[in-house]
């Protein structure tokens, strides 16, 4: 991906020479977290779940790196180039975009949404309007999701901001609200929605990011599509427990997370993809 002179983002808060504490949890907080998050939508229910206590372990950031540092960057263009998009398109619309802010954090960080560690993985917090992301997490993506390239990693930002845009068009407290109310088998059906529209939005900027901009490069949406198929709920849970359990999907198997992105990047039409 053609990053390098791209416009940097001023919304975004480095947060890696921070420090903290991390809660141990017992197996079973474990389980009523996640099961408060199905059933009510509500991130932090998880992150503070998880992740919340006392009797913490301390942990430091990582030593900052030539890699690290790159990443960072590269993170700050693909905000931009995002923000780019969206203000063209809501507008458009006849809507104001508001950016949402990023932060790069190392080990641990503070959200609105609750406390986070590198294993919580990149999420959006709709209670600061902020994506937050680990860097280390980028390793993961390729040792363990087989998912490598610069542009894997942007998709990554730009499916997170796609649940900034869920927030501001309504559509996020709707279904969170939904949630609420719902069984776990159709907070599950509710959650998958979300998380293919957000793939959705990601390929929208794909397409802009190429079509308008000539971002991409040969093999660029490859490595885009390569990232969605690899974090399927189907494609996870065969890797971690050697068997599928489509009743608990919560983000949608690898081929309708392939074909959510590919129906962005072919129309960049955000109308082409409803939740309902």
């Amino acid at each position: 991906m053609k990053w390098e002179n791209g416009r940097r983002s001023d919304n975004v808060e480095d947060r890696r020479s921070s420090r903290g504490t991390v809660g141990k949890v017992a197996g079973g907080a474990i389980v009523v977290a996640i099961l408060a998050f199905v059933l009510t939508g509500d991130p932090s229910a998880l992150l503070n779940g998880l992740l919340g206590g006392s009797g913490g372990v301390e942990t430091t950031q990582e030593a900052s790196s030539p890699e690290q540092d790159r990443l960072a960057d590269m993170c700050s263009v693909v905000l931009a180039d995002t923000e780019d998009t969206w203000h063209r398109l809501f507008a458009a619309m006849g809507l104001t975009y508001e950016e949402p802010g990023l932060v790069i954090y190392s080990g641990y960080t503070e959200s609105a949404c609750g406390a986070a560690d590198s294993s919580t993985g990149p999420f959006y917090c709709s209670g600061d309007k902020k994506v937050y992301i680990d860097l280390v997490f980028y390793r993961e993506l390729e040792s363990r999701f087989g998912a490598p390239g610069d542009f894997a990693q942007a998709y990554v930002i730009a499916h997170e901001v796609g649940h900034h845009v869920q927030k501001l068009l309504g559509d996020l407290d709707k279904v969170h609200r939904l949630m609420a109310s719902s069984s776990q088998e159709e907070a599950n059906e509710l959650s998958v929605r979300l998380e293919l529209q957000a793939d959705f939005y990601a390929g929208i900027w794909a397409h802009y990011a190429d079509k308008s901009r000539g971002l991409l490069e040969r093999g660029d949406l490859e490595e885009a599509l390569g990232a969605a198929a690899a974090v399927g709920d189907d494609s996870i849970q065969k890797r971690s427990q050697g068997y599928v359990e489509p009743d608990t999907f919560t983000h949608g198997t690898s081929a309708q997370r392939l074909a959510a992105f590919k129906l962005g990047y072919e129309t960049g039409d955000p109308s082409a993809l409803t939740l309902f």
